[in-house]
């Protein structure tokens, strides 16, 4: 049962995607009362596919909602990896308990957010269309500065917000580093037809160029494209001369290019662009105002940034609440800065490996999978076949699709087992 400390811990979350409601929900359980911020003016509910692996499997079932999860799945049957003219040289089909290419769980981002949140109970106040633009701290909390609202003070910020964290470029600008994989990806949502199948299909063109369609539960196809070049600020560009780069850089790459960009151009307002690079931060919290999710490792789309985030907010609010407890047990419940530190000096000490390994690329690796010759689609192809053969699918699945390692040992923690 959740603790009722004498002094409830005021806590700020910023990001109400993934890793803030998550963390919301179980420090309210433990004890905290917990204020969500988040700058868009209303709950965001597009998105792409999003994966949700391993251990994010097992925080679900703590949080008593992987059977909501499973009610809401894209459909996505498997992985096939297809010629110019559709044909499937590579197929890693979807598995009950297993993740290749295709996740055991497949959702739509939009979806599973508002889940999470509507998870969450009256207790903790929801806050949209404003932001952080400052932080002070001193031995007893954070004042913290509104773009809109007026200061309040907090016993401890989280910030979980994206890879692009607004909060974390000004509270954390000295310990930030960006490692770029040479690569720009653009995402939008096209029309489904009477030939598209339940499966992600990628194709790999000359030229280092990318494209890919997969299902939603929606009765649309969530299509991406991705080409290696250098940084060129390609993403700051207004969407319609974005649109007409990738037209150009496209041309002639055949398949379905011609369909997706179109498509693009149709639903200009669920598209948009990201490159991949991976953030770095040398230290996870400072103080009492903690980086999570995105905000603190986020890279590219490595089919682990949803897991990793459900696992740091569970573990995050789980360090916390022992904290809490024992400050419960020896007094008022007040949330001191030694234990805020101690806190989250376990969380990064439990994460920090699991991180690096599951969003770090092997150097180079972007690139590979964006060939620039024919004779290196044909090196790539070769790959995938060998992969997704019998003998050897289920070790290329576990091994070389994801780069997972030191996966902790989830503890546990009582206030945030709902079953």
């Amino acid at each position: 049962m959740p603790t009722t400390p004498h002094h409830r811990p005021r806590v700020l979350v910023t990001g109400a995607s993934i890793a803030g409601p998550t963390v919301a929900w179980g420090l309210d359980r433990s004890g905290f009362d917990v204020t969500l911020l988040e700058r868009s003016p209303e709950q965001r509910t597009t998105g792409q596919n999003i994966d949700i692996r391993g251990l994010g499997r097992d925080v679900l079932r703590r949080m008593g909602l992987r059977d909501t999860v499973m009610q809401h799945l894209t459909g996505e049957e498997g992985t096939r990896f297809v010629g110019e003219d559709g044909t499937p040289y590579a197929v890693f089909p979807r598995a009950e308990g297993e993740d290749g290419p295709t996740a055991e769980i497949e959702i739509l981002r939009g979806t599973f957010a508002g889940i999470l949140v509507d998870a969450l109970p009256d207790s903790i106040e929801r806050r949209y269309g404003d932001f952080v633009v400052g932080a002070e701290q001193d031995d007893s909390g954070v004042r913290v500065r509104y773009d809109r609202g007026a200061p309040e003070r907090f016993d401890l910020v989280v910030v979980a917000e994206g890879r692009s964290s607004r909060t974390r470029r000004i509270l954390f600008a000295d310990e930030t580093e960006y490692r770029d994989f040479g690569v720009s990806i653009a995402y939008g949502t096209i029309d489904r037809t009477p030939e598209d199948v339940d499966h992600w299909d990628w194709y790999t063109a000359t030229r280092g160029r990318v494209a890919s369609v997969r299902p939603d539960n929606e009765g649309t196809i969530r299509a991406s494209m991705s080409f290696e070049s250098e940084p060129m600020g390609f993403e700051r560009l207004p969407v319609d001369v974005q649109l007409s780069i990738l037209r150009e850089r496209f041309r002639g790459a055949g398949w379905q290019s011609e369909r997706i960009l179109d498509g693009f151009a149709a639903r200009s307002d669920e598209f948009y662009t990201q490159r991949m690079e991976q953030v770095v931060v040398s230290r996870w919290s400072t103080g009492r105002v903690v980086l999570l999710g995105d905000a603190a490792w986020g890279s590219g789309p490595t089919g682990m940034g949803t897991t990793l985030s459900l696992v740091g907010a569970h573990v995050l609010a789980g360090e916390l609440a022992r904290e809490l407890a024992r400050a419960v047990q020896d007094g008022d419940g007040t949330l001191t800065a030694t234990a805020v530190s101690r806190a989250a000096g376990q969380y990064e000490g439990l994460l920090r490996g699991y991180a690096d390994s599951a969003q770090g690329l092997p150097r180079g690796g972007a690139r590979l999978m964006h060939p620039s010759s024919r004779l290196g689609v044909r090196a790539v192809q070769t790959a995938l076949r060998i992969a997704a053969s019998a003998p050897v699918r289920r070790f290329a699945q576990a091994n070389l699709l994801t780069s997972e390692k030191h996966v902790p040992v989830l503890p546990q923690y009582p206030t945030l087992q709902v079953v």
